[in-house]
């Protein structure tokens, strides 16, 4: 079976300007996912797909390969992803390279482990499964969570299943936590989805799930990170 991780890192980022690229504790964001993917030895090819030539650069540098800058379509600000998967994925055939699996490892989620990308494959290989996605337990249970009209008022704020429990009586939810996309390429090719029948979870601590969007989200996976080493 033949594997390729892809690290999306297109630059521009709307919230956090060159957020990919911005340094942690010393190192680029992106060559944290650089670094988990080749430790994983499980992949043949671990690829940047990004359509700036500085961002090439540094993911060279750490050991990624980018054969090829993305495509003004799948560079702009409405292309998804999923997108760039697939682009991906055609330009290697298109030289006569051909992968079974693709794990699409987001520069935003720093802390995911060599050993997370190993058990995600694991838990394909047990489950015979189409596809792996990363979840987390949410922080706060979504039975205690609601909308608020601009009266601000709480009357029915508190789902009426949920009044008097406590909090470790309520059933335990999950969120996709953003870090590892596993899948079988025919499957994503019949169906530009990854989220069906054969689709499994693999379930990762909340400490390693943190997802980068803003400064408060660098500090916090830098603490944690001081905490590891």
């Amino acid at each position: 079976m033949r594997n390729i991780a892809i690290i999306p890192a297109r630059s521009g980022s709307k919230g956090l300007k060159d957020k990919n690229i911005k340094c942690l504790a010393g190192k680029p964001l992106v060559a944290y996912s650089i670094k988990a993917a080749i430790d994983s030895n499980v992949f043949d090819r671990v690829m940047v797909s990004t359509d700036s030539e500085r961002y090439a650069e540094i993911a060279r540098e750490y050991g990624a390969e980018v054969p090829f800058l993305r495509s003004e379509k799948t560079s702009s600000d409405t292309a998804s992803s999923w997108d760039a998967v697939a682009e991906v994925i055609e330009n290697y055939e298109a030289i006569g390279e051909f992968f079974d699996t693709f794990m699409l490892l987001q520069p935003t989620s720093p802390l995911r482990t060599a050993a997370d990308i190993q058990n995600a494959y694991r838990t394909m290989e047990e489950k015979d499964a189409n596809s792996v996605i990363s979840l987390c337990e949410v922080d706060h249970s979504p039975m205690q969570c609601n909308t608020l009209p601009d009266s601000m008022s709480l009357e029915g704020f508190i789902k009426a299943e949920s009044k008097g429990k406590r909090r470790q009586d309520m059933p335990t939810f999950y969120r996709f936590n953003g870090a590892i996309y596993l899948s079988k390429i025919g499957f994503f090719n019949k169906n530009h989805d990854i989220y069906r029948c054969g689709s499994f979870a693999y379930l990762m601590d909340k400490r390693r799930s943190i997802d980068i969007d803003d400064d408060m989200d660098f500090q916090i996976a830098e603490v944690i990170l001081g905490n590891l080493s």
